[in-house]
This record gives C-alpha cells, structure tokens and sequence, in this order.
C-alpha cells in the first residue's frame, strides 16, 4: 500500500521572513496614510485642536517613511535574487522550456482546483516567483511616480540635505511627467498602482491559504518558520 509521509523543508531564511512582513506592515501603513493624503477621510473625526494641522504632516511622514522602507528592501531583493546564497529566484524566470512548462502546470493546479498536480511543490515555482516579481516591479513604479510627486514640494530646488537632493530626484523621475502627461497624470498613476499592489495582496494572501488547504503541506507556514511539510510518498508492503 502507499501512505503518505511528510519531510521538512526549508523555504525561506530569516533575513527573507523579516523583509517580507516588513513589506506587509510598511505596505498597510502607505496605503492607510496614502489614502488620507489623497482625501482626509478621518479628519472629521478628529477633535479641533492645537495639535489639529499637524494631522496631514504625520500621515505624510509616516508615507514617506514607509516608502523608504519598502524602497531599501526592493534593492536588497533584487541583490537576493541574484547572489543569495539560499536560493536564486532569477532563475525561475528565465523563459526555458522547463519553467515554462512548470508555469503553465502552476496554472492548471490552481484553475482545476488541484485536480491535476505535476509539479514538485516542495520547492519555490515559477508561478510564484513571476507573481512576487511583479509586485516588486509595482513597488519600483511607486518608486518613481512617489517620488516625483515628492519633488514637486520643493520647488525651491533647495532641500534640509542640500540641492543635489531635489536634483537627483528631477534626474530619476522627471520622465514620468511625460509618460503620463503632467502632474495629475503621474498622481492618478500613482493612485491606481496602489490599488493594483492591494489586489496583489488579496491573491497572494488568498493564494497561500489556498496551496495550504489543497495541497496539505502547512505552506501558510513558511512566512512564520520558513518551513514547509513536503509530501513524500512511500511503498509500505
């Protein structure tokens, strides 16, 4: 008879587990504060005050500190993906014949419900590295519409750590005026890309709920310990 046994496997460092719920909480607050910078909607909750015009100035400091996080750890991703020494997901994406077959199988497991699974699920797919490095090429364009909406505060050209700052910043994303036709253009780009990243969070939290009901190997997990319960399937005479 054949009965199902279960092996330990290693998913994820810690370096990598850290990054990810920093992304998580720093993903949360942009929102929540880019939001409330787009249409104060709490406001009129807040008791006239003193401290009362301060409200926008906190909202718009804890976006730009939550930006920033999610900016240092993009970089440190892309230098993962390609030097980590755990894994290289960059690998995954190369257009071969053997990720794109695991693509499409990735794919089927997941319309047919896990009706169809020819694919090792112990280890990182390609499915699911194209997912994630879409949501780091999304973080990358609010990198540069964020920051051209940044720069237009200071028109003066001066900032607290000196001009090259402004200018530096004019260099990196001016081109975005162009590409979406002025200032309004690159904040509705800015805005829709918001609500693309939190469909992108919807599927992925919905997805490995998922993967950890059908195919029974604790995958919800991995963010937490960084190992999964891989099925290994043996002959028991």
């Amino acid at each position: 008879m054949i009965k199902s046994t279960y092996k330990k496997v290693k998913r994820m460092t810690t370096t990598m587990r850290f990054i990810h719920w920093i992304n998580f909480f720093t993903i949360v607050v942009a929102v929540a504060t880019g939001l409330y910078i787009a249409h104060p909607y709490y406001q009129t909750f807040i008791a006239v005050s003193a401290v009362h015009k301060y409200v926008m100035a906190w909202n718009r400091w804890a976006h730009f500190i939550g930006a920033i996080l999610l900016d240092v750890t993009f970089i440190i991703i892309a230098y993962l993906y390609f030097f980590s020494r755990f894994d290289k997901p960059y690998k995954k994406l190369i257009p071969n014949r053997a990720n794109i077959k695991e693509f499409v199988e990735v794919l089927l497991n997941l319309v047919t419900f896990n009706r169809r699974k020819r694919f090792d699920s112990s280890q990182s797919d390609s499915f699911n590295t194209v997912y994630f490095t879409i949501l780091h090429l999304m973080l990358l364009f609010m990198l540069f519409t964020g920051f051209q909406l940044y720069v237009q505060g200071l028109e003066s050209g001066i900032s607290s750590i000196g001009s090259w700052w402004p200018l530096l910043l004019h260099m990196a994303t001016d081109w975005t005026l162009y590409v979406f036709g002025g200032n309004m253009g690159v904040r509705i780009a800015h805005h829709i890309g918001m609500w693309w990243i939190i469909v992108w969070v919807l599927f992925h939290i919905y997805y490995q709920v998922w993967r950890t009901i059908f195919w029974q190997e604790g995958d919800i997990a991995i963010s937490f310990g960084g190992s999964k319960f891989a099925k290994a399937d043996s002959s028991d005479a």
